[in-house]
């Protein structure tokens, strides 16, 4: 075949023949092309071969050949157009008659006028076709027999040769639609007229969009035919030619199948990496891998390990089969104490830490003691210190009967009260629980919420290397749904993988498969160590996005604004609490009569708080800019009477 515009070559194509393969040819005026579309830069340069798949029409072009006026119709313009015989016209019948005859035509022949016609019989509108059956004599004079034919019935006319136009010649027939009239190759240079169109004459340029596969290129390319450059089909001699097309595994996973595809690497996502398995190192270019297919199940927990000087973060499946224990959580503040209580699901914990601050003076607040026992009941709201509103949670105080029991030296606690804390209050809780029994993954994630703590009693026996179960604890942070792909090494069959494409989206291509290839998936590993960057970037989620910080605590006063708002409170009867009985009906907590030790321990206590005390006043003095005056007098009168 020899070389042709691209565009000749698009409308002789008869688009049951694709796809058909293409080689960029050299022209007068072209040493390569180069076009952007969809901000994509493509090179065509001479020699490359291009495999057209699909040929769609974009527009067309109608052009008069008289005035070079153009106009552009959609591929579903609803007008009919009749094909002309040539580009010129006729004064008058006779002219037409003898031009046919001269080009050996016989009769019938088709024809139009360009203006009305007026017989005895009937008006022809301009560009009615009519067809000049015959010529007879007629007193004389000849004349021509002519058929009108409309939508519902024929007419004979006689018209005189003398008739005058202009008229045109055109095929007999009916008129076609426009995709009809474009995919005829015997009318691809005919003139046309359309009743729609202004215009008595018409030439029809088809605009095409190709969509070709170029050799190592992802993406399919879209070619529009108007494109200067020439091209030869080389479709016979290239049966042997494979087209690469490299793949995103984001592209494979979208495609679903079919598994399990073998694949070689052809390029790896820039950036430090996000996982610290053994088989991250063999992601290189050139790298054979085979993609099972899909993972399942879809999901992943995000877990922390505890007890060691640097944390560890994992990406543990959800088919992990090793058995856990829950540990009792720890809890840094009133705030974490809401976010883990659950609706029918009793949360009691223990204080850890000392706990006390400028709140303990509002009527309902108490501070905390090492060893105090809470179940924490719910949230609400209360008046504080300062006459704010502060969000609370209302926690219940437990006794330790079964320690009474135990000690003789202990006295009857008379009863339970409920105490307020701050959500904003930093102190340390540990939640109190027995529960013993062993889970597996998917049973705890069906029965307890998230972020929960556990230890592994059992590791998974498919997986002889798991690391979990060397850890003191893990923190179950997050429930992650995302799809993986499982994938196998080519040099090493046994080392199974999970590759999430969102993350971590390599660029493949498709492969013959190797023979000895095992039969069936291997064993996947179910544990991946991440990165610290890669473990941050996972807490960006959504899903962490839910999670509301932590309350501020109220500004702190100066003396005086302190002084000012204790006498409010005095004033007032009792403080307004969300949920709650008024605070005054709150009992206060009781002492404990405890043996000898735990009275040195209890007075131990307390003049730690007394210090405490002393030092926070001694903060409050040298923080009031009103009595600058006599803050040395009071600091020293301070440290004397804890002295």
């Amino acid at each position: 075949m020899e070389p042709v515009s691209l565009q000749d070559f698009v409308c002789a194509l008869d688009l049951a023949s694709l796809p058909r393969v293409l080689r960029v040819c050299s022209g007068v005026y072209f040493q390569g092309s180069i076009y952007e579309i969809c901000g994509n830069e493509c090179c065509l340069s001479t020699g490359d071969l291009i495999k057209v798949i699909q040929v769609c029409l974009q527009k067309v072009v109608c052009k008069n050949p008289e005035t070079g006026q153009t106009v552009e119709i959609s591929p579903n313009f609803p007008g009919r157009f009749t094909p002309l015989t040539g580009p010129q016209s006729y004064r008058t019948l006779e002219e037409l008659l003898s031009a046919a005859t001269q080009r050996s035509r016989k009769l019938p022949i088709g024809f139009m006028s360009t203006h009305r016609i007026s017989t005895e019989a009937r008006v022809v509108p301009r560009d009615q076709p009519l067809l000049l059956e015959d010529v007879e004599a007629y007193h004389g004079t000849y004349r021509a027999r002519c058929v009108l034919d409309t939508e519902t019935q024929q007419f004979i006319l006689h018209l005189p040769l003398s008739q005058k136009g202009p008229f045109w010649e055109w095929e007999p027939g009916a008129p076609q639609p426009l995709l009809q009239a474009l995919q005829d190759p015997a009318l691809s240079d005919r003139l046309f007229t359309c009743s729609t169109l202004p215009w008595r004459s018409l030439i029809l340029r088809p605009q095409y969009e190709l969509q070709a596969i170029m050799h190592m290129r992802r993406t399919v390319v879209k070619i529009p035919s108007t494109l200067e450059v020439d091209v030869e089909d080389v479709t016979a001699s290239s049966q042997h030619i494979h087209f690469i097309q490299p793949l995103l595994l984001s592209e494979v996973l979208a495609r679903g199948g079919p598994f399990p595809m073998p694949t070689e690497i052809l390029e790896t996502p820039g950036g430090p990496p996000i996982f610290l398995g053994p088989w991250v190192g063999s992601l290189q270019k050139g790298q054979r891998l085979c993609i099972h297919g899909l993972a399942s199940p879809p999901w992943r927990i995000l877990v922390s390990a505890k007890g060691r000087k640097v944390p560890r973060h994992f990406m543990v499946s959800g088919a992990y089969q090793g058995k856990l224990r829950r540990r009792p959580r720890e809890f840094l503040t009133a705030c974490d104490l809401l976010g883990a209580l659950q609706p029918g699901q009793p949360l009691r914990v223990v204080a850890t830490k000392d706990c006390e601050g400028e709140w303990v003076e509002s009527p309902g607040f108490t501070s905390l003691a090492v060893g105090d026992r809470l179940e924490v009941l719910r949230s609400g709201q209360a008046q504080g210190a300062q006459g704010q509103d502060i969000d609370v949670l209302v926690c219940q105080r437990l006794s330790d009967q079964a320690e009474e029991e135990a000690e003789e030296e202990y006295e009857e606690v008379e009863g339970e009260d409920q105490i307020l804390l701050p959500l904003y209050v930093s102190s340390s809780f540990v939640e109190e629980m027995s529960d013993n029994r062993r889970y597996s993954l998917e049973d705890l994630m069906a029965q307890f919420s998230l972020p929960c703590e556990v230890k592994v009693v059992a590791k998974e026996s498919s997986h002889p290397a798991d690391p979990l179960p060397s850890f003191p604890g893990l923190r179950l942070e997050e429930k992650i749904m995302e799809p993986f792909l499982v994938v196998s090494l080519d040099s090493n069959p046994e080392m199974c993988f999970e590759i999430p494409p969102r993350w971590l989206d390599l660029t493949v291509v498709e492969t013959e498969g190797q023979p000895g290839q095992p039969a069936g998936t291997p064993p996947v590993a179910t544990v991946e160590e991440v990165t610290d960057a890669f473990y941050y970037t996972l807490r960006q989620l959504p899903v962490f996005e839910n999670q509301p910080p932590p309350p501020r605590p109220p500004k702190s006063q100066g003396l005086g604004g302190q002084k000012k708002q204790s006498g409010k409170n005095k004033s007032a009867q009792a403080s307004q609490v969300s949920e709650l009985p008024q605070a005054s009906l709150l009992p206060k907590p009781k002492m404990k009569t405890l043996p000898q030790s735990a009275k040195d321990s209890s007075h131990t206590y307390s003049k730690v708080s007394a210090h405490t005390k002393g030092l926070r006043h001694i903060k409050s003095i040298t923080k009031d800019p009103g009595n600058d005056e006599h803050d040395y007098e009071e600091i020293l009168e301070t440290f004397r009477n804890i002295l």
